[in-house]
């Protein structure tokens, strides 16, 4: 099944305890892309400027990804620098140039908007409702947002919520937006709104998934040494709707599966810098991880008498 993701691309610098990288790979459709490509083909729509440096784009084209709706403007790209100190749960944005990011209007191809499987990444809820007109019948949309667009943008991510059916938000942004401190009420807040599914990450302390009818955790991963967590919220949204996109099978069960796939992803991106551990990992990798996660969550029901 074809699975369209839309959002930034991006050249971060980042700096953490385990060392630093300057002019990466980054952006949100760059790490969900490349995560989701191990499960499906993928479909990118995007912008860089003339500045950036298209041949580090060649890893994503052996991995099958579709560049064909990536714009190229004249102008600065999205550039992105950070900061991680000891608590890697939070970045300490140090510079943020949108370059042409900041007109970014996406476009997609034709062969792109047969999509059925999409993804709207971290953008304007503005753009991302323009995304939807070009999509002719999607089997699942998703989207994800951030506490700039529900502070500036409020009205229309209230109305992106009637036409999506599922969004993933970390905690502090699912409070900010339903003004609920409890995250079960919250989530029962936002279903009310449209979606049929909310996905809520909690960082290092993993992610729920609620619906009408259940409410499933995934704990995270727990890894010796986290070397850098940027993009681990994009990876792990990219393993989650890569999967589904590849067994086309929405079922709550299913929809359980495609959580841990997607904890998988996001643990495998934090082990290096950029995309790199990405580009390294193999399915047997991934079939271990998730095996993994089977065994850190399975307990015997029984009872003593």
């Amino acid at each position: 099944m074809s699975l369209l993701v839309v959002g930034s691309v991006a050249l971060d610098s980042v700096e953490t305890p385990f060392g630093k990288a300057d002019d990466v790979l980054g952006g949100s459709a760059t790490y969900f892309s490349v995560s989701a490509s191990h499960q499906t083909a993928v479909q990118l729509v995007g912008v860089v400027g003339s500045d950036y440096p298209v041949h580090k784009l060649e890893p994503l084209k052996a991995l099958g990804i579709d560049l064909a709706g990536l714009e190229h403007a004249e102008g600065e790209s999205f550039r992105w620098r950070g900061r991680y100190r000891h608590d890697l749960n939070s970045a300490e944005t140090l510079e943020t140039r949108l370059g042409v990011f900041s007109h970014f209007r996406p476009k997609l191809p034709p062969q792109f908007r047969s999509a059925e499987y999409v993804f709207l990444a971290n953008i304007d809820p503005r753009l991302q409702l323009q995304v939807l007109e070009q999509i002719d019948k999607p089997k699942l949309v998703a989207c994800d947002t951030m506490n700039f667009w529900i502070e500036s943008r409020r009205g229309d991510l209230m109305e992106l919520l009637k036409h999506v059916d599922l969004i993933t938000l970390n905690d502090g942004e699912a409070r900010q937006l339903t003004e609920q401190a409890n995250l079960v009420q919250a989530a029962r807040w936002i279903l009310d709104k449209g979606p049929r599914t909310v996905l809520i990450k909690k960082g290092e302390h993993g992610a729920f998934m609620f619906t009408r009818d259940s409410i499933f955790y995934a704990p995270a991963y727990p890894l010796e040494a986290v070397f850098d967590p940027t993009g681990a919220g994009d990876s792990f949204a990219g393993g989650f709707m890569g999967y589904l996109a590849r067994t086309n099978d929405l079922s709550d069960a299913n929809l359980r599966r495609a959580v841990i796939v997607g904890s998988a992803m996001g643990s495998f991106v934090v082990e290096a810098f950029s995309i790199e551990r990405l580009l390294d990992v193999t399915r047997d990798d991934i079939d271990r991880r998730v095996a993994d996660f089977h065994r850190l969550v399975s307990f015997d029901q029984g009872m003593p008498t």
